[in-house]
């Protein structure tokens, strides 16, 4: 059987962070929603997205299928539903289609055509359908992942200097090193990942999640729920964020309730708001309406999307949405939405110029032992082009 994880129109609800992946591959937790769903049904997904994104992105084939919306998170009721769905049908949830179990090809594959024949699935879900859920659900996506990861498990030991409450609520992996830092894991758990790195003073309050190769700077104060993806390095002060790999904010300056795409760099002494001073619900740039929507919440901090980078103080301001390959600096609060492929500031913005993107990107990359394919330059071609009339 294959496990195919669909698209359907929150992918166009969750740019600028889809504009280079599918949703299925946003990390939520400590994994992505891909990596959740192989791991609760014990096979390997691909996902079936939108048709740019697929040279990177392909969707797998198979004679039995099982499709699953890719912004449905997996627990326990939802798992089962799934597991005992029958060849031909579909579960839908107030208009939602979440599964269904069928023969039908990758290509012919319309989720519309099965929302009217599927049965009703009445228990509750969760789900990312816009941006901020990433951050306001990642706690609850800690929990659940940390017993995936951990369950029946033994923790490596931190080292004795390591201050520790509940270190019952700690798991360390193999290769995990540091020394003279605080765990605070009364609130949840924290998990260290393999060869990830915490320097001394640094003062981390759970639910926590530091993937692979990452790396917590000297002083560094982070309040829960907060993720710090593969590959990545941070600093200062974090609050309830979550950065999806191979990103920095590596000095001082804060991050609250926001989310951070790959390849990004936040420059030193970078803020952003996170809490209007009238303490108003937060308005949030919406790509598909192409205006500022209420996101329901108080608290919303920075949306950035992939390769996007910012100059050292920059500020933004409450619920800023920065799309991809933007580079961003200068003095005064930024604009609440920044179009991919700008480069200026607060003063003003022109072009982000493709060989200069493509060239940073390489750069960058590079000291990481990756390079840029062609289906990645491909993509950030396509998103260009989308985006000239944001720019404008």
């Amino acid at each position: 059987m294959a496990l195919i994880l669909f698209d359907d129109h929150s992918w166009d609800n969750l740019l600028p962070l889809t504009f280079t992946r599918p949703v299925s591959e946003l990390r939520i937790g400590i994994l992505t929603i891909a990596e959740k769903w192989e791991h609760d049904l014990g096979m390997k997904s691909s996902p079936l997205t939108r048709a740019y994104l697929q040279g990177k992105f392909p969707c797998e084939d198979a004679d039995d299928k099982l499709y699953i919306n890719g912004k449905l998170l997996p627990e326990s009721g939802i798992v089962k539903a799934i597991q005992d769905m029958q060849e031909n049908q579909a579960l839908v949830k107030e208009g939602i289609l979440l599964a269904v179990r069928t023969r039908e090809s990758c290509v012919s594959f319309a989720p519309e055509d099965w929302i009217k024949k599927g049965i009703a699935y009445t228990s509750d879900i969760s789900q990312v359908d816009y941006p901020w859920k990433i951050f306001q659900l990642n706690g609850q996506e800690l929990k659940a992942d940390f017993l995936r990861l951990t369950r029946g498990r033994r923790s490596e030991k931190l080292s004795d200097t390591v201050r520790v409450d509940r270190p019952g609520n700690v798991f360390v992996e193999p290769g995990f090193s540091g020394g003279y830092f605080t765990l605070n894991a009364s609130r949840g758990p924290i998990y260290l990942g393999a060869d990830s790195e915490i320097m001394e003073g640094s003062i981390i309050r759970g639910p926590f999640g530091l993937c692979e190769g990452s790396v917590v700077k000297m002083g560094a104060k982070i309040y829960g729920p907060t993720t710090i993806g593969p590959y990545s390095k941070v600093g200062g002060e974090i609050n309830n964020s979550v950065l999806l790999a191979n990103s920095n904010k590596a000095h001082d300056g804060f991050l609250g309730n926001s989310v951070i795409g790959e390849w990004c760099n936040l420059g030193a002494d970078t803020n952003n708001s996170n809490l209007k001073n009238n303490y108003a619900k937060v308005k949030v740039w919406n790509y598909p309406s192409a205006s500022f929507i209420n996101s329901g919440s108080q608290f919303c901090g920075l949306v950035m999307g992939d390769h996007s980078k910012c100059g050292i103080n920059t500020m933004f301001n409450t619920g800023t949405v920065v799309g991809v390959s933007a580079n961003i600096f200068g003095p005064g609060f930024q604009p609440t939405f920044i179009p991919s492929f700008s480069w200026g500031g607060a003063g003003g913005f022109t072009t982000y110029k493709m060989e200069k993107v493509l060239e940073t990107a390489n750069l960058v990359m590079e000291r990481r032992d990756m390079q840029l394919t062609m289906e990645d330059k491909a993509i950030l071609d396509q998103i260009s082009q989308y985006s000239k009339g944001f720019r404008s």
